[in-house]
């Protein structure tokens, strides 16, 4: 807020408006009204944060000059473009928040033109590569049964990593086999899923996770060995194993398997709002990208196929 004049030293002049003051408000505006994930608001607030350095702290110092001269600096200084663009988003929402709390005469937000991430195509499996990623292990070890039961239902849905780790043993119908999902914005959804990622799942909780519950397990679909929620770093490192193992398959993580499952559901027919649906995208535009892949396929095996090509 506005702060009353000094004394002293500082008399004669306004203080101006309090930076701290101004995060934290920020933040509370991010979590609370805007609903934005942890990830998400740590990534807004490390922004806000470069450009208050970079203006010595004064809020209402802020103009569009000041913008573009922060957005030149952290080009100059090989951010990447996807950064950039995160951070040009960023400072569209700050200096809009701050004209509506008046900490700001204009808003110089509305004059910054938007950077655009470029759209690269994303590596996906090929389905005989994911037939082999998914080729269940022989052994009942606890383990092997949780790992074949994530990959079967990341590849089978499409869930980001973050929703496979939050998914509860109630989450899933095996009558109708879905999972409830709850994504980005808290926004819940229902995801079916397919006869093998069922029986994986039913393997898994009957003869995996009984052996792995503790007092604190909770109602945790997945588990760690210690009995605790899987977190999204052991289900990298499960994703990054087994494709290890299958000889030509790209190395990705777990959002690779959601892009082969999204470009493999185009090949096989299904419509772009299904898969929009599915993958719970708020915008149609960030479904095509996998159109895009499904066509470079294709070209490619015209290409490599076709006496004339």
């Amino acid at each position: 807020m506005l702060l009353g004049r000094g004394c002293g030293a500082q008399a004669g002049r306004e203080i101006g408006v309090d930076r701290e003051e101004v995060v934290r408000e920020f933040e509370r505006y991010l979590r609370l009204e805007r609903d934005l994930s942890p990830h998400t608001v740590r990534a807004y607030l490390a922004d806000v944060n470069s450009l208050l350095d970079h203006t010595g702290g004064d809020v209402e110092g802020l103009d569009i000059g000041v913008l573009r001269e922060w957005l030149a600096g952290q080009h100059a200084a090989g951010k990447a473009r996807a950064t950039l663009a995160r951070r040009t988003a960023c400072a569209r929402t700050f200096t809009a928040y701050c004209h509506r709390r008046g900490w700001l005469q204009t808003d110089p937000g509305l004059l910054l033109g938007s950077a655009k991430s470029p759209r690269t195509l994303p590596s996906v499996l090929d389905q005989r590569q994911a037939e082999a990623v998914l080729e269940a292990p022989a052994t009942g070890d606890p383990k092997e049964l949780r790992d074949q039961a994530l990959l079967e239902l990341l590849y089978a849905t499409g869930v980001r990593v973050s929703e496979l780790c939050a998914l509860d043993v109630d989450d899933v119908d095996r009558e109708r086999n879905i999972i409830r999902v709850l994504g980005k914005g808290r926004k819940e959804r229902s995801v079916p899923f397919g006869v093998p990622a069922l029986r994986a799942l039913d393997r898994w909780c009957i003869h995996g996770r009984p052996l792995w519950m503790r007092a604190g397990s909770g109602p945790a679909l997945f588990l760690g060995v210690r009995g605790g929620r899987i977190d999204a770093g052991t289900v990298r490192r499960v994703v990054h194993a087994r494709l290890a193992q299958v000889e030509g398959a790209p190395d990705m993580g777990p959002h690779g398997l959601r892009h082969s499952a999204a470009t493999h559901l185009l090949e096989g027919g299904a419509d772009l709002r299904s898969v929009q649906e599915l993958l719970g995208h708020a915008s149609l535009n960030t479904t095509q990208i996998y159109t895009h892949v499904s066509i470079e396929r294709l070209r490619a095996a015209y290409r490599q196929a076709h006496p004339r090509a």
